[in-house]
């Protein structure tokens, strides 16, 4: 290639160059998203779900604030309807959670808010709202009456009174005799010389077959 045609090239280059761009033509870089050739979409942010729960749970509860104590402490957010502690049902002891029902949702999502993480006599209470489908069909059974522990005293008497049949009472002597024959045998290891006292009652009578005469 002679002189003449590398300036010929040149001319043609630095001609396109200084010319108008055509349409399309000339943009070193396409347009970004959401620039100004382009319209945003308005993006819908989706709908909370509607507040219905009205019972909140309540965990670590500390000793000493029970019903009483919370039904006066819970009352200044709003109205209460039912509130339960649960219990040990032999010793009636609280088990440090409970579960408070009230009046309003909307009170119910407050309390829940503010009074989670809240330190109450050294414990940090433990708040959180209950969906209406959790809620257990008996939480609330014998609300009403107060919760009332089991009398284990009383049963055990009832049964150690009852009337014992023939096969119960030979079964009760033949565990008596056992423990004291275990009991012999512990001392008798032991070195010790002791006589143990013959247990009255352990031989029982066999029952007598009376005859009739046949008439």
């Amino acid at each position: 290639m002679g002189m003449r045609d590398k300036k010929r090239n040149q001319k043609r280059v630095l001609a396109r160059r200084t010319a108008a761009p055509r349409a399309g033509e000339g943009k070193d870089f396409l347009p970004l998203e959401g620039g100004p050739g382009k319209k945003l979409r308005k993006v819908q942010q989706p709908e909370e779900p509607e507040n219905t729960a009205t019972v909140v749970y309540i965990g670590h509860i500390p000793h000493g604030f029970y019903e009483d104590e919370m039904q006066g402490f819970f009352k200044q957010f709003g109205d209460i309807k039912r509130l339960r502690i649960s219990r040990n049902r032999k010793t009636g002891k609280s088990k440090h959670y409970g579960f408070i029902e009230f009046e309003s949702p909307v009170v119910a999502k407050i309390v829940a808010d503010e009074m989670n993480s809240y330190l109450l006599f050294e414990h940090t209470l433990q708040v959180s709202l209950v969906p209406p489908e959790k809620v257990h069909p008996k939480l609330w059974k014998g609300v009403r009456r107060g919760f009332i522990p089991i009398d284990r005293v009383a049963i055990e008497r009832k049964r150690h009174n009852k009337d014992k049949t023939v096969e119960e009472h030979k079964k009760m002597v033949e565990g008596i005799v056992k423990r004291d024959e275990k009991r012999r045998k512990r001392i008798k290891a032991a070195g010790i010389d002791y006589e143990c006292p013959a247990l009255i009652g352990s031989i029982q009578p066999s029952a007598k077959k009376i005859k009739f005469d046949e008439v």
